[in-house]
């Protein structure tokens, strides 16, 4: 979910130095105290969304809704914010807040009351026709009480005319584009599906009798539920109150094109996606760039807490030792929260600390998940030779990242991605680092169980890498004048 927005690039402070998925969903039916177990769910997906958390809940009269800004703990954790949400299902959601997007009208799930009764929706992933499709539903007298895209989805449900509520939902969907995986609660029922390439994830699970869904098999984990089937790509999977699991597919078998970063950087390294693990994925991410990007160095440094699988990784390859030469403090907020450039430094200062014993007088080499505009990086190896570090080598876990995300990932605007605007070695100037290398496509693919990257088969989308979208952008289009960017996009300027 992120917001709809008049400038460009719809995501984000254009200051920030990191990619950050935007939200997290979770749903269960047929669970006693369903909102305890959604909101240790969340809990488990805390990393996908920091600024907001909400839950609604269904008794099987009436519907209960509690969203607040803050950690999950803060808002769920007392006794009495989950008595007040009653009944055997729940969904819940937690969220990264864009630019101008915070505020309580923008937290999820939301909550309507159509013709057919109440109705909740969780959102992860973006609309890229958003915006054109908010201009035609308020031209037509609609009128929006968030900015979020999910509540367009709403709109469309609302203003369908098909019979029944859920092929109101499958036309909404079929007028959206872009990448979501949704569940909907209803007063007879819960609905989860993913975009037609299944973009963002989606996974189901079974806690006894109950039906629960999520967004990473890691909150099975943590309420003690086992895993059952990703939900698959274009697939709608109807869960009525008595557990009755009915599947849709309204977009047919479409070739699934899941999100490549989430293996690099954005689910929790103890979730299993694709039947692979997160962990194992980055330690071979990391094998594959030791291979490619060898370095003569004496340690292998992790830049925590995203780069320590990927570290681990090329360390083993390389038959180097594996060193914590940077201590990361858990209890400071993120950097691009801070307002300034000023700012910003003295955080990065704070989260993380040389530790000077181990890298003082040693050639090391970082390794990180990614370089987004440079600043943290170069305040990273600066940090380096400040500990008395001989030499600082500079090695990433993914391919530059030289296109900006439409699909639910919070990216600067594509003017901002340092690798957008300057070759490696250029990067490696900036930096100050006394080389840089990045793992190759290919290397990834071959990382997450494929020969190569074959761009006539392509099994992941892989945009922010190689500017190839796989779906239609019609927002950017009619602000850019480009007309409709429609399959292949090819690469967007």
């Amino acid at each position: 979910m992120t917001q709809v927005s008049d400038n460009l690039h719809p995501f984000g402070d254009d200051e920030s130095d990191s990619l950050h998925e935007e939200c997290g969903v979770f749903g269960v039916v047929g669970a006693r105290d369903a909102a305890a177990v959604a909101a240790l769910g969340l809990h488990a997906l805390q990393h996908r969304g920091q600024e907001a958390a909400g839950i609604v809940s269904y008794d099987g009269a009436e519907f209960h809704v509690r969203r607040g800004i803050g950690h999950v703990a803060e808002n769920f954790s007392a006794g009495d914010a989950i008595a007040e949400l009653p009944g055997s299902v729940a969904i819940g959601h937690v969220r990264y807040s864009t630019t101008g997007g915070a505020g309580l009208r923008n937290i999820q799930p939301l909550y309507a009351e159509l013709a057919a009764g109440g109705f909740a929706i969780a959102h992860n992933g973006n609309i890229s026709n958003a915006l054109h499709l908010r201009h035609e539903l308020v031209s037509k007298g609609a009128i929006f009480q968030s900015t979020s895209d999910t509540e367009v989805i709403v709109h469309l449900v609302a203003t369908s005319r098909y019979p029944t509520l859920l092929d109101r939902f499958v036309d909404a969907l079929r007028l959206v584009e872009g990448a979501y995986a949704l569940v909907c609660m209803t007063p007879k029922r819960m609905i989860a599906c993913r975009d037609p390439l299944g973009i963002r994830p989606l996974i189901m699970g079974r806690l006894d009798n109950a039906v629960v869904f999520a967004s990473e098999t890691v909150a099975l984990d943590i309420i003690g539920a086992r895993f059952d089937r990703e939900v698959e790509a274009g697939e709608l999977i109807e869960v009525d109150l008595d557990g009755k699991i009915t599947s849709h597919r309204p977009f047919g078998k479409p070739q699934a094109r899941p999100c490549i970063f989430e293996h690099v950087y954005f689910s929790r390294p103890d979730s299993i996606s694709g039947g692979r693990s997160i962990y194992s994925v980055r330690k071979e991410i990391g094998a594959q760039l030791a291979l490619e990007a060898p370095a003569d160095v004496d340690i292998v440094v992790p830049v925590p807490d995203s780069g320590v699988p990927a570290a681990i990784g090329y360390a083993q390859q390389s038959g180097l030792p594996f060193e914590l030469g940077i201590i990361r403090s858990h209890y400071v907020g993120r950097t691009f929260i801070q307002p300034s450039d000023g700012a910003r430094t003295s955080s990065v200062s704070r989260k993380h600390n040389a530790n000077r014993a181990l890298v003082e007088g040693k050639r090391i080499v970082l390794i990180d998940d990614s370089i987004v505009r440079g600043t943290t990086s170069l305040k990273i190896v600066q940090m380096m030779r400040d500990a008395g570090a001989a030499e600082v080598h500079m090695r990433i876990a993914s391919p530059p990242t030289t296109h900006s995300c439409f699909y639910g990932v919070d990216t600067p605007e594509r003017s901002k991605l340092l690798a957008a605007r300057l070759q490696v070695e250029a990067m490696r100037e900036f930096i100050q680092a006394d080389s840089l290398a990045f793992v190759s496509i290919d290397g990834l693919y071959r990382a997450v169980g494929e020969e190569k990257r074959d761009p006539e088969c392509l099994n992941y989308c892989d945009a922010c890498f190689t500017g190839e979208y796989p779906t239609r952008l019609t927002d950017l289009a009619e602000r850019t004048g480009q007309g409709e960017l429609s399959l292949p996009i090819g690469k967007v300027a």
